[in-house]
């Protein structure tokens, strides 16, 4: 999912790769920051995830003498408190400042001793939960936050179906304002049990529940001396132990092509970012759509040219032979290649205003593939309160959705348990490009659904003899053939008509592959 609007200054200073050195001044080595963390909080409105992360920045980081001072000459305080209000640090739409919530995505980051750390602070209150499902896409671990006085409500369990969607592995229970209630240990052993039945519903990794007071600093970066009887982990203390990205990455090598590059002369390079695995020169790479393979001859980057290359390095892979794919293909091995879907079986959360319609135009985007929808079967919904999946055949805002999607054309898809990067789903509205919803793919399947009644299929011959009666059997004319049918397709299903196209021929039958 992406985020039209963040504070791109502080991803950017947060995005270089591990291990990062933390400088106090020139020539001044301090320490090694053992990678980095994207860390999602999210919660119900008032559960105090500004102030937690306000706090967080107050007692772990080493925030600026200015930035401290700001806050304490504000006049602002916490709630019955006389501390300053530290939620100051994260809230910056003027709209969040006068409503007192969060609606924006906050980007911030922090070094600990040990980390670094990219926070992303998500909106609590249900109208924003599509700004909530896209942040935690980003996220490595998420706080879930709850008001030790409510526990476990419907939007936690929202937001937990949420974490779950979009592949985060990893969730933190921070039962929060532990001093609204008497620092009681049979209120947080409650909703800490509440917490576990939740979980055995989702499939997490790991679940850990630490009670906390955000404004008064108890168990977020200092062990509290009001619950002698809690004797886990801080908040950060756990958080510096949550492992990378990097080492969590799938070996299975998948590279999403995003272009082809060419130098005029004898370079074509297939381009992309490695989301998966590693490749190295003499590697043998094959497309799953047009089962179309090569040797890799040579890896380049704009560093220069490589022996080995692995996940999250953007790459031109050159081949021994030229092959005809372009963007929305993707590279693998032989032996663990992407399933060349015509059906996928999909989770996910509506985020458009406008409900589900079964005659609205819709296309689905895949990791570097936009691939137009013949249909959309809604099968069920998730009951937020029993956690269980009704029949239903419609979804609306901020459900979340089971379905099967029957594609007008084979696209790379890998089931996301799997291979997460290239199991992640997206659908857009054929007409005005928006997102409506996003999700993954729990199934995917080779074999086309039977043709509905009013099916409409772009024929090969018809093509040729159309709009592609220009183009010649060239590697390049190919690429572009499929390129103009693809858009044919899409402006059909704009309109409201169900559409197909016609797969292409073995490439080994002896006849070309774009005709």
């Amino acid at each position: 999912m992406t985020v039209q609007a963040l504070r791109k200054s502080d991803v950017e200073a947060a995005a270089s790769s591990a291990p990062v050195s933390s400088q106090s001044e020139p020539g001044h080595l301090v320490r090694e920051l053992n990678g980095i963390v994207h860390l999602l909080t999210c919660g119900s409105v008032d559960d105090g995830k500004s102030t937690l992360i306000g706090r967080l920045l107050w007692d772990a980081s080493d925030l600026y003498e200015d930035q401290r001072e700001t806050v304490r000459r504000s006049g602002r305080k916490a709630a019955h408190t006389d501390l300053p209000d530290f939620s100051m640090l994260l809230d910056g739409l003027v709209a969040e400042r006068e409503q007192g919530i969060t609606i924006d995505i906050a980007w911030k980051y922090f070094d600990t001793e040990t980390r670094r750390f990219v926070i992303i602070d998500s909106p609590g209150h249900e109208q924003y939960t599509r700004n909530m499902a896209s942040g935690a896409s980003h996220a490595d671990v998420a706080i879930l936050l709850v008001d030790a006085r409510s526990g476990v409500k419907k939007q936690t369990k929202r937001h937990a179906a949420i974490l779950d969607l979009v592949g985060v592995k990893r969730v933190v229970l921070a039962v929060n304002k532990m001093d609204l209630v008497g620092w009681s240990e049979d209120v947080y052993r409650k909703i800490e049990q509440d917490f576990r039945t939740l979980c055995w519903k989702f499939n997490f990794w790991e679940a850990t529940s630490i009670p906390l007071s955000a404004v008064f600093g108890d168990n977020v970066a200092q062990a509290s001396q009001n619950m002698a009887w809690y004797t886990g982990p801080t908040l950060i203390e756990h958080l510096e132990s949550v492992p990378v990205r990097q080492a969590q990455a799938s070996s299975v090598f998948r590279l999403p092509v995003q272009t082809v590059l060419r130098d005029g002369h004898d370079f074509r390079g297939l381009a992309g970012t490695i989301t998966s695995g590693s490749v190295k020169v003499g590697d043998v790479v094959v497309d799953a759509l047009s089962n179309a393979s090569g040797k890799v001859t040579r890896i380049a980057t704009m560093d220069g040219d490589l022996e080995t290359a692995k996940v999250g390095q953007a790459v031109a892979l050159q081949l021994d032979v030229d092959v005809d794919i372009s963007r929305g293909a993707v590279l693998s091995t032989t032996e663990m290649r992407p399933v060349a879907a015509q059906t996928v079986e999909a989770r996910f959360v509506w985020l458009s205003e406008d409900a589900f319609s079964p005659t609205a135009g819709y296309l689905l985007r895949t990791v570097t593939d936009l691939v137009p929808v013949s249909n959309i079967e809604i099968k069920a919904l998730l009951d937020l309160e029993t956690m269980a999946s009704q029949p239903a055949r419609g979804c609306a805002a901020n459900d979340i959705a089971i379905a099967k999607i029957s594609l007008g054309r084979a696209s790379s898809v890998d089931v996301f348990s799997e291979i997460p990067d290239t199991g992640t789903l997206l659908l857009v509205d054929s007409v005005t490009g928006a997102t409506v919803a996003g999700g993954i793919a729990t199934a995917v399947n080779a074999r086309a659904e039977e043709p509905l009644e009013g099916h409409f299929v772009l024929r090969r011959d018809m093509l040729a003899n159309g709009i592609n009666r220009d183009l010649s059997m060239s590697s390049k004319d190919r690429e572009e053939f499929m390129r103009r049918a693809n858009e044919v397709a899409i402006i059909l299903r704009a309109a409201g008509v169900s559409v197909a196209i016609e797969p292409p021929p073995p490439l080994d039958d002896g006849m070309d592959p774009g005709l």
